[in-house]
Protein backbone atom coordinates (compact mmCIF):
# COMPACT_ATOMS: atom_id res chain seq x y z
CA UNK A 1 0.00 0.00 0.00
CA UNK A 2 2.92 2.39 0.76
CA UNK A 3 4.57 1.89 -2.35
CA UNK A 4 1.27 1.84 -4.78
CA UNK A 5 0.57 5.62 -3.49
CA UNK A 6 3.94 6.84 -4.03
CA UNK A 7 4.25 5.35 -7.58
CA UNK A 8 0.69 6.60 -8.44
CA UNK A 9 1.30 9.97 -6.94
CA UNK A 10 5.08 9.55 -8.45
CA UNK A 11 6.33 11.07 -4.88
CA UNK A 12 9.16 8.33 -3.75
CA UNK A 13 9.29 9.99 -1.11
CA UNK A 14 5.82 10.68 0.05
CA UNK A 15 5.22 9.50 3.93
CA UNK A 16 2.51 6.63 4.29
CA UNK A 17 1.55 5.32 7.42
CA UNK A 18 -0.93 2.65 7.14
CA UNK A 19 -2.49 -0.94 8.20
CA UNK A 20 -3.50 -3.58 6.04
CA UNK A 21 -5.25 -6.50 7.78
CA UNK A 22 -5.84 -9.33 5.39
CA UNK A 23 -8.97 -10.94 6.17
CA UNK A 24 -10.98 -13.72 3.78
CA UNK A 25 -13.76 -11.53 2.08
CA UNK A 26 -14.95 -12.45 -1.58
CA UNK A 27 -14.19 -9.13 -3.71
CA UNK A 28 -13.65 -5.82 -1.37
CA UNK A 29 -10.77 -4.26 0.19
CA UNK A 30 -11.28 -2.13 3.02
CA UNK A 31 -8.79 0.46 4.18
CA UNK A 32 -8.32 2.50 7.43
CA UNK A 33 -6.46 5.46 6.04
CA UNK A 34 -4.67 8.53 8.03
CA UNK A 35 -3.37 11.02 6.23
CA UNK A 36 -2.13 14.46 7.52
CA UNK A 37 -2.28 17.81 5.40
CA UNK A 38 -0.14 20.92 5.27
CA UNK A 39 -3.47 23.21 6.67
CA UNK A 40 -6.19 21.75 8.67
CA UNK A 41 -9.03 20.71 6.86
CA UNK A 42 -12.01 20.58 8.47
CA UNK A 43 -14.38 17.03 8.83
CA UNK A 44 -16.90 19.28 6.79
CA UNK A 45 -14.84 20.04 4.21
CA UNK A 46 -13.34 16.46 3.65
CA UNK A 47 -16.90 14.99 3.86
CA UNK A 48 -17.75 17.50 1.40
CA UNK A 49 -15.02 16.61 -1.06
CA UNK A 50 -15.81 12.99 -0.69
CA UNK A 51 -19.11 13.49 -1.24
CA UNK A 52 -18.44 15.46 -4.59
CA UNK A 53 -15.74 13.71 -6.18
CA UNK A 54 -17.05 11.03 -8.63
CA UNK A 55 -16.47 7.51 -8.23
CA UNK A 56 -16.90 7.94 -4.54
CA UNK A 57 -19.99 7.52 -2.24
CA UNK A 58 -19.80 9.48 1.10
CA UNK A 59 -21.53 6.99 4.07
CA UNK A 60 -23.12 8.85 6.79
CA UNK A 61 -25.76 6.93 7.80
CA UNK A 62 -26.17 3.42 5.89
CA UNK A 63 -28.78 1.36 7.26
CA UNK A 64 -27.62 2.32 10.58
CA UNK A 65 -24.10 2.77 10.09
CA UNK A 66 -21.15 5.58 9.75
CA UNK A 67 -19.20 3.04 7.68
CA UNK A 68 -19.39 0.95 4.76
CA UNK A 69 -18.16 -3.14 4.61
CA UNK A 70 -16.84 -5.40 1.98
CA UNK A 71 -19.86 -6.96 1.70
CA UNK A 72 -21.92 -3.41 0.95
CA UNK A 73 -19.22 -2.63 -2.18
CA UNK A 74 -19.40 -6.08 -3.75
CA UNK A 75 -19.87 -5.34 -7.49
CA UNK A 76 -19.95 -2.56 -8.11
CA UNK A 77 -17.36 0.73 -9.28
CA UNK A 78 -17.73 2.94 -6.33
CA UNK A 79 -15.59 3.42 -3.44
CA UNK A 80 -17.45 4.18 -0.24
CA UNK A 81 -15.64 6.69 2.50
CA UNK A 82 -16.98 6.80 5.80
CA UNK A 83 -16.13 7.34 9.39
CA UNK A 84 -14.45 10.21 8.17
CA UNK A 85 -13.15 12.11 11.68
CA UNK A 86 -9.90 14.40 13.55
CA UNK A 87 -7.09 12.51 13.92
CA UNK A 88 -6.99 12.58 17.52
CA UNK A 89 -2.97 12.63 17.53
CA UNK A 90 -2.25 15.04 14.38
CA UNK A 91 -3.91 18.99 14.24
CA UNK A 92 -3.75 18.57 10.59
CA UNK A 93 -4.38 15.32 10.25
CA UNK A 94 -8.04 13.17 9.48
CA UNK A 95 -8.66 9.58 9.74
CA UNK A 96 -11.14 7.63 7.46
CA UNK A 97 -12.54 4.16 6.31
CA UNK A 98 -12.89 2.81 2.83
CA UNK A 99 -14.02 0.06 0.87
CA UNK A 100 -13.83 -1.12 -2.52
CA UNK A 101 -13.97 -3.99 -5.22
CA UNK A 102 -10.74 -4.81 -6.42
CA UNK A 103 -12.16 -6.66 -9.13
CA UNK A 104 -14.19 -3.83 -10.64
CA UNK A 105 -12.27 -0.59 -9.27
CA UNK A 106 -8.81 -2.29 -9.00
CA UNK A 107 -5.37 -0.32 -10.23
CA UNK A 108 -6.45 -0.35 -13.56
CA UNK A 109 -9.72 1.75 -13.14
CA UNK A 110 -8.27 4.27 -10.60
CA UNK A 111 -4.89 4.86 -13.30
CA UNK A 112 -7.55 5.57 -16.12
CA UNK A 113 -9.06 8.03 -13.62
CA UNK A 114 -6.36 10.06 -12.61
CA UNK A 115 -5.09 10.10 -15.95
CA UNK A 116 -8.33 11.86 -16.83
CA UNK A 117 -8.46 14.04 -14.61
CA UNK A 118 -4.66 15.20 -15.32
CA UNK A 119 -6.08 15.49 -19.13
CA UNK A 120 -8.77 17.79 -18.14
CA UNK A 121 -6.46 20.51 -16.29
Amino acid sequence: MQNEGRRIMHSPDLKVNCTCVRVPVMRSHSMAVTLHTKDKVSVEAAKAAVAAYPGVRLIENYEGRCYPTPLDTTDQDLVWVGRIRDDLTDENGLTLWCCGDQIRKGAASNAVQILKLLAEK
